[in-house]
């Protein structure tokens, strides 16, 4: 079995929470596919070494909610100050019934690639391109590119048998699935990818692409009870904007949260995309249930949304996730940006209900709110609990090998007085010196082997003009 020595880091955080959340190391050993050892270790005969003198040693971070498909459909104009319906009509459902098969296949190939340059081993891509009689398979092909890349893959399929909203050209690509059609393709989908090992490479969950608009509660709750005989986990969006509780009032008399409840769509196997707009009612249901969120600060903030209440999600019992949303809506879809933006909205949100100690107030700013090493384990053990990999996400002896070993000599890193903090604190994307998923290394010295950059640059220019003609 190949062993592979990762010597002298400058600080190791290891994704674990409270005092573990740090590991003095400097040495980390892989043997296989797991972390054999942490601390002290001294080289042994033949072994691969990796000098990481000058790095921090990170878990590989845990994507829980993407759109892979909007990686070509960044910054359009129509999009780019519109709040979240408005961004809709502009964006994807405009977009989404022009794609071909090498369009997609582009626009899936440069959002893995970001994402693995950013340290991500392990992405859950919400697939919003299926059409009835579709002439390519949008799933194969994402399950395909995160293979060559030698990335985890979760691919949530979406769905709906209500068309709530079409463009002026919709074509029969915006026809909606019947609701046997549907499931048949989720099935099929399953049975071909999908591996329930705690450790697997690839992963099926159902769905919906937004429960409230998109499919019959009846419906909702035969989804919920077909996934769990099919052993896959769901997922959907919920609550992102006001329209949501609207929508859910107006239709149904209750909350976001209570019309979940009721299809049987909470619990430990379910995880919800935004989750902005909460009442303490809701965050109570979600946290008893063991629900989880994938939350997408960037995408919240771009789009004007809200900011999650991340701490008191997690006090609640929560899941904590984090993921980048569609690149349609967050124009740097990595998860280096999406942790730095994590790390900094949670403590401006809670220092906006600040007031002054005449006012009542008892705290004067939110710094409390989130800390590195809570970022951290959001962004890596708990997308790994959220998705259901146990021990995923955690540096410690027996744990899956999927780390990032990050290099701060950039001038921005340049002065910190406590290197683990770097990749979260400073921003940018740092050099990625190694990425390792499953102990294969996907990533060396910030490149990935066999990728040419300038070609993929290239043909993605000429997929990004395919689709806007």
């Amino acid at each position: 079995m190949t062993s592979l020595l990762i010597r002298n880091a400058a600080a190791i955080l290891t994704g674990l929470a409270g005092s573990q959340a740090r590991h003095a190391g400097p040495d980390l050993r892989v043997r296989g596919s797991r972390i054999e050892a942490v601390g002290t270790l001294a080289p042994e005969p033949g072994e691969t070494q990796i000098d990481a003198s000058g790095c921090v040693i990170y878990p590989a971070w845990v994507n829980t909610h993407h759109h892979l498909a909007e990686s070509l459909l960044k910054g359009l104009p129509g999009g780019i100050n519109a709040s979240l319906t408005d961004w809709l009509h502009a964006v994807p459902i405009r977009y989404r019934g022009r794609f071909e098969e090498q369009t997609f296949r582009m626009a899936a190939r440069v959002g893995l690639v970001e994402l693995a340059l950013s340290g991500c081993g392990t992405v859950a891509d919400h697939n919003f391109v299926y059409y009835p009689e579709s002439d390519f398979d949008s799933g194969a092909i994402l399950f395909e590119e995160a293979q060559a890349l030698g990335l985890r893959f979760v691919m949530c399929r979406a769905g709906a048998t209500r068309s709530r909203m079409q463009p002026a050209d919709a074509r029969d690509r915006w026809r909606p699935e019947t609701f046997d059609a549907y499931l048949k393709r989720v099935e099929a989908t399953a049975a071909r990818f999908h591996d329930a090992a705690p450790d697997s490479m690839r992963r099926v969950v159902m769905g919906p692409t937004t429960p409230l608009f998109d499919f019959e509660p009846g419906e909702l709750r035969e989804v919920a009870r077909v996934a769990r005989g099919w052993g896959l986990r769901l997922h959907t969006h919920l609550s992102e904007t006001v329209a949501y509780k609207e929508a859910a009032r107006e239709r149904f008399g209750m909350s976001p949260v209570a019309f979940m409840e009721q299809q049987e769509w909470l619990g430990p196997d379910v995880w919800l995309a935004h989750l902005v707009k909460l009442d303490a009612d809701e965050i109570a249901a979600l946290g008893a249930s063991g629900t989880g969120i994938a939350h997408c600060p960037q995408s919240n903030a771009r789009l004007g949304s809200g900011i999650a209440a991340l701490p008191e999600l997690e006090a609640a019992g929560v899941k904590i996730s984090i993921g980048v949303d569609g690149a349609g809506s967050n124009e740097a879809a990595d998860m280096i940006s999406e942790v730095h933006a994590a790390w900094l909205l949670q403590r401006a949100r809670v220092g906006q209900h600040a007031r002054p100690s005449y006012d009542g107030g008892k705290f004067e700013g939110g710094a409390h709110a989130a800390s590195v090493e809570d970022v951290v384990r959001w962004g890596s053990a708990g997308g790994a609990q959220v998705l259901g990999f146990p021990g995923l996400g955690e540096l410690a002896p027996g744990r899956p090998a999927d780390l990032a070993v990050y290099r701060l000599d950039a001038p921005r890193y340049l002065g910190l007085n406590d290197a683990a903090i770097g990749p979260v604190v400073s921003g940018g994307r740092p050099y990625l010196r190694a990425l390792l998923v499953g102990g294969e290394l996907v990533v060396e010295d910030d490149a990935l082997p066999g990728m040419d950059m300038a070609k993929l640059a290239g043909d993605a220019r000429q997929a990004m003009r395919a689709l806007m003609a």
